[in-house]
């Protein structure tokens, strides 16, 4: 097991280790070893770690780890988990013809649903710009009094408004059932249709260009894959609505950065909110960092206590049920 550094302030190394040490009571479980690495480990410090282990958990997914030069130094390796919703791109078939079962966990929903509406609700009605103006201001001097109950940014009521969702997995159904409570008309669309009374509620449309077209706001939640790459563009942004607010808490890559810079300068759109972009951090800098109208955070959608505790909790049911032959949440 490959456990992340703490990268927050109300969990602890032991609340992480108490929740790993129930692989311990599964049967058919020898040994568990817990790897505290102090960042994430490269490919070749995987191999290492990794030795002579039959089952891997805590890993990133994707090419550069499930290859054939990877199982070929680890012939004993049967399963592979992640902690995150989903992966990279990798050699399916060949992880089927060794044998390697690869499973994810779907922790998050609520806590990024969460996330993407506090976004949503920080620029329709920007409460952190009000705070600060209630401090700075000298509530002393009288000719100071007309200035409170003011506000001095338009803000934006979300009832009636139609959003539409970009992804329907677990994540974008989640933020579906929120934006209905507030009253919103909810649009979606996937790659493949959701059928089933629970999406009786949400417009499902055939195409991301209708669901542009249609949206006041529009939040992503799709998977990184080169079909969805780059799929806001110069020529998809155009498609949206004048005025429209747009949310990424999914991956940074689906937005061509410098066409939304752009659309923000000519202020095509009111406002875009991200907590993901293209490179993390932005090294080499981004044009979103100064375009305008732009809220950024870094990538902490899914850090709340309880779903880090919930992605070990999952992770470990899905060993218990691939150990009785019933496996969830699986390729390979």
């Amino acid at each position: 097991m490959i456990q992340e550094h703490i990268i927050q302030p109300d969990i602890t190394p032991k609340d992480l280790q108490e929740h790993w040490m129930a692989l311990k009571q599964l049967p058919g479980v020898d040994e568990v070893e817990i790897v505290a690495p102090g960042n994430y480990p490269s490919v070749e410090e995987l191999g290492r770690l990794t030795g002579d282990a039959e089952a891997l958990f805590g890993v990133w997914i994707g090419p550069d780890l499930l290859n054939r030069e990877f199982l070929d130094q680890h012939p004993h390796l049967r399963y592979v988990a992640t902690l995150g919703h989903g992966w990279e791109t990798f050699d399916t078939d060949l992880t089927r013809s060794r044998g390697v079962t690869v499973t994810n966990t779907i922790y998050g929903a609520q806590t990024i649903a969460e996330y993407a509406f506090a976004l949503l609700m920080e620029v329709c009605h920007h409460i952190s710009v009000q705070d600060r103006r209630i401090r700075d201001i000298d509530w002393t001097r009288p000719e100071n009094g007309p200035e409170f109950c003011k506000a001095i940014i338009p803000q934006v009521e979300l009832y009636q408004k139609t959003i539409g969702i970009a992804g329907l997995g677990e994540i974008g159904y989640a933020l579906a059932r929120m934006a209905k409570g507030f009253g919103m008309h909810v649009i979606g669309f996937s790659a493949h249709r959701k059928t089933g009374e629970k999406y009786a509620f949400i417009e499902q449309v055939d195409t991301l260009e209708e669901l542009l077209q249609k949206s006041d706001i529009v939040s992503l939640h799709l998977p990184h894959t080169p079909a969805t790459e780059h799929i806001l563009n110069a020529r998809t942004i155009a498609m949206m609505r004048d005025g429209a607010i747009l949310i990424n808490t999914a991956r940074g890559a689906l937005i061509d950065e410098q066409a939304l810079a752009d659309a923000m300068v000519a202020h095509k759109l009111r406002a875009a909110a991200l907590d993901v972009l293209t490179e993390e951090p932005p090294r080499h800098g981004t044009p979103l960092l100064t375009a305008p109208n732009v809220t950024i955070t870094g990538h902490i959608a899914w850090l709340t206590r309880e779903s880090r505790l919930r992605a070990i909790d999952m992770a470990v049911d899905n060993f218990a049920c691939y150990l009785r032959g019933q496996p969830k949440s699986v390729i390979g």
